[in-house]
């Protein structure tokens, strides 16, 4: 790699485009995001976008995530996030693509049926799925697992979304939460990379200066993370893992709104700072499951429990990144815990959008999936079928985990 380029990714790595790119070997890409006429028009009706003065147009424009009344934007959405879903949601019947969906269409969300969009960030279609249950010796209400504690609560008036109703503001920030949309953490008007060495943000998230006009003035102090994800991310991992090679950088970035990340005030240290260090570098490569400590470094990784390697070279990563299996060693003493170690950056099945269900004992039960039409204890179940449960751990044979697996906390912190 260049100086040069090595110089700027410094400041703003490179992103890889919605089409799953990774920064070597990459295919061209629809042009959407970079500036030119027609991706204006995808998302505005503004008349400058048909004068093609792209640059006037944003002037007009202003702030990048204005409230839908205020028609500078003219948006074809009703909101920011109903703008970004008319391409970003899947179409009905639109089954595990390998591309850019998020969101799974409501229509394909009846009881019962899991979403079906697998990115590494989740899909928002479990903001849809809520769950009561309550185990029949058990006194009291019983237990709710409510859709939009399943992850960040984008509001999105066109496909259902109507954000959270347990916070005034986001946790450890000021950020409104009922004004969160897509383009609350991502900028639409981004710079795409088109191969090595091209500039932007890792996935279009907002950089330092980046204020939506919903944050109330608040504006990103902290850069986006250095980060490479694979081709075909949006895919089932029954045979191999998707691999985020995260470097550095993820927790401080999700700082610009949770500005206590990085203290351990949520209950785990997370940041540069929070190093494995040799002990839990040694747990999670021998760690395979419950009662299985015989693994080795080489083959340790899970993408239910991802790590930063605490590097910003990018050619490295990109090494790193795969769907295929091809590179699947754990992390080295210098690695470290980040907010997406534990969390999903969309949504999941669970609560707190947790890459597994920190609510339960067991992950499994018999061997199988626990699920409400399979015999399971409902308190492992949790109302949910054993469906929609394999689709949580994005279609691992259960096989995969002990037959009655414990919480993947054990995966750093072996307890038995």
């Amino acid at each position: 790699m260049k100086k040069s380029i090595k110089l700027y990714v410094s400041i703003i790595v490179v992103f890889l485009a919605s089409s799953g790119l990774s920064a070597t070997g990459a295919t061209p890409s629809p042009a959407f995001h970079r500036g030119g006429t027609n991706e204006c028009q995808e998302c505005h009706t503004n008349k400058n976008a048909d004068s093609r003065d792209f640059a006037q147009m944003l002037r007009e424009i202003k702030g990048l995530n204005r409230p839908r009344s205020d028609k500078s934007s003219d948006l074809r959405g009703s909101d920011e996030s109903s703008t970004c879903l008319r391409c970003h949601e899947a179409p009905r019947g639109t089954r595990n693509p390998t591309g850019h969906y998020v969101a799974t269409n409501i229509s394909d969300l009846r009881g019962g049926l899991p979403p079906s969009q697998m990115t590494p960030g989740g899909d928002f279609g479990w903001l849809k799925k809520s769950y009561f249950w309550k185990p029949p010796d058990e006194r009291g209400p019983g237990h709710w697992s409510s859709g939009y504690r399943h992850g960040h609560s984008i509001v999105a008036i066109d496909s259902g979304y109507d954000g959270n109703s347990d916070y005034y503001t986001a946790p450890g920030g000021s950020y409104p939460a009922r004004n969160l949309s897509c383009i609350s953490c991502h900028d639409p008007h981004g710079t795409i990379a088109k191969g090595p060495g091209d500039g932007g943000s890792y996935r279009l998230l907002g950089g330092k200066g980046y204020s939506p006009s919903s944050a109330g003035g608040m504006v990103f102090a902290i850069d986006p993370p250095v980060a490479v994800a694979p081709r075909g991310y949006n895919r089932a991992e029954s045979a191999s893992d998707t691999r985020v090679a995260y470097g550095k950088g993820m927790s401080e970035w999700c700082t610009n709104c949770h500005a206590n990340s990085c203290s351990g005030s949520y209950g785990h240290a997370v940041c540069n700072n929070a190093r494995f260090g040799v002990v839990i570098a040694a747990n999670y490569n021998a760690y395979r499951k419950t009662g299985d400590l015989n693994g080795m470094e080489s083959r340790s990784y899970t993408s239910l429990v991802p790590f930063e390697e605490g590097t910003d070279n990018l050619s490295l990563l990109d090494q790193h990144a795969n769907g295929d299996g091809r590179y699947t060693s754990g992390p080295g003493a210098s690695a470290n815990v980040m907010c997406l170690t534990c969390h999903r950056a969309h949504a999941s099945a669970w609560d707190h959008m947790a890459r597994w269900n920190m609510t339960t004992q067991f992950i499994t039960y018999k061997g199988n999936y626990p699920g409400i039409d399979n015999g399971s204890p409902v308190e492992l179940a949790q109302g949910r079928t054993a469906v929609e449960t394999k689709k949580a751990y994005y279609d691992r044979p259960a096989t995969v985990f002990a037959p009655y697996q414990r919480s993947l906390c054990d995966k750093c912190h072996p307890k038995d």
